[in-house]
């Protein structure tokens, strides 16, 4: 299957050049600005959806996963801070993900990816002056795992920019749940972050994804988590990976706490002897 038959080029038609691609740049950027995040609702075809699951049902055995306790901010402790204060409070935090190398040149997941008109598009949408293919060959295209009693707590994205699609939801639970912009590069807003951990929702948004949706996240500097899931149906979100500079790959640490295991490429590039930290 080709990626413009997976996506609803009809309603987003990203490969052709023109006013209604232009049209759907600008919406994008416009959402972005406003709030850092768009959603192209419905991206994908319904009729491609049961592919696209079977697609993450047949690998999610492969997935790793990790259990931690974190802050908001991915950060150690800070014992000379008051308790109250957002360094200092973790929550518990699961992760399952199925590495990008279950997702080979028949993936239709990769075929998105691939697909010449997808990046170009995701950047004009960011407005990213550098914008890159991520080149780790566990970490370009990924599918997340949720299960009941999973979710993601409160948190701000190391990174600057997400770009998801979802797949398939839970049988409850799962809203995305975000305070756009709550920090900015020159103010962490410790009072506001505070805040919203304690439930005030004045300046929280909801959004309730559907299967199709592809979304575009600004996470570093707005504020957001993911609803605990009940029921018995796993929540799948495919991730597709970019970055500023070229070549980038993941460190041995953080990959292995992710996907469990790192390859040749991770070490070299982190400059270790070539048997540190491989299986």
């Amino acid at each position: 299957m080709l990626a413009a038959e997976l996506v609803d080029v009809d309603r987003y038609p990203i490969g052709e050049a023109g006013p209604a691609r232009a049209a759907v740049v600008q919406s994008a950027r416009a959402a972005i600005a406003a709030d850092g995040c768009a959603v192209l609702k419905g991206f994908v075809r319904a009729a491609s959806l049961p592919a696209l699951i079977r697609e993450c049902d047949a690998v999610a055995e492969h997935a790793h996963r990790n259990f931690n306790q974190t802050n908001v901010y991915f950060t150690q402790d800070r014992p000379e801070l008051d308790p109250a204060h957002p360094l200092r409070r973790f929550y518990p935090r699961s992760n399952a993900f199925v590495p990008a190398d279950n997702f080979g040149p028949t993936s239709l997941l990769r075929t998105l990816y691939e697909w010449p008109a997808f990046a170009p598009f995701i950047q004009e949408a960011l407005g990213e002056a550098r914008f890159f293919r991520y080149a780790d060959p566990l970490a370009d295209v990924i599918v997340n795992l949720a299960e009941a009693g999973g979710g993601f707590p409160w948190h701000f994205d190391t990174n600057n920019y997400t770009v998801t699609l979802a797949l398939q939801n839970a049988e409850q639970g799962g809203l995305f749940e975000y305070s756009p912009y709550l920090r900015t590069s020159t103010d962490e807003n410790y009072d506001g972050v505070a805040a919203v951990l304690d439930g005030d929702t004045s300046r929280v948004k909801s959004l309730s994804l559907e299967p199709g949706d592809l979304q575009i996240f600004k996470g570093r500097y707005s504020l957001h988590r993911v609803s605990p899931l009940t029921g018995a149906r796993t929540r799948y979100v495919a991730i597709f990976s970019f970055a500023e500079q070229p070549g980038m790959v993941g460190s041995p640490e953080r990959t292995r706490q992710l996907y469990g295991r790192v390859l040749p490429v991770h070490v070299e590039r982190a400059g270790l002897r070539a048997d540190a930290l491989l299986d």
